[in-house]
């Protein structure tokens, strides 16, 4: 098992939570708890980034759900970031791919365009 890091940040559309680790029955609440402590604006941006996720369980997908319905909420829009394919697979198994926008990576899911 490996302990669950949220790393919060701002980006112009608005916070960005950074996902380490395994996002199961233990650690989950926690993603919860500091999803549901988001001061979201209506018409912000919350960006998940799975990036760092190593597992992820049916409380880690209800979680994601929790983050879903505080964002529509407050009338801000959530998305997915860089979801690994284990969990990728899961959402779409279960019809949650057709109620998150999920983006390939972070600059994406952000509207960041990198420089060249």
């Amino acid at each position: 098992m490996s302990a669950l890091t949220i790393t919060i940040r701002e980006a112009g559309p608005g916070p960005v939570l950074e996902i380490a680790g395994d996002l199961d029955y233990d650690q989950a609440p926690r993603l919860r708890q500091a999803v549901t402590t988001l001061r979201l604006e209506p018409g912000q941006r919350l960006v998940l980034d799975l990036s760092r996720i190593r597992f992820c369980d049916s409380s880690g997908i209800t979680a994601l759900i929790v983050a879903r319905n505080h964002a529509v909420a407050a009338q801000a829009d959530i998305v997915l970031a860089a979801v690994p394919d284990n969990t990728i697979r899961i959402l779409r198994i279960v019809g949650l791919d057709r109620v998150f926008t999920i983006h390939p990576d972070l600059d994406s899911a952000t509207g960041h365009r990198p420089t060249t």
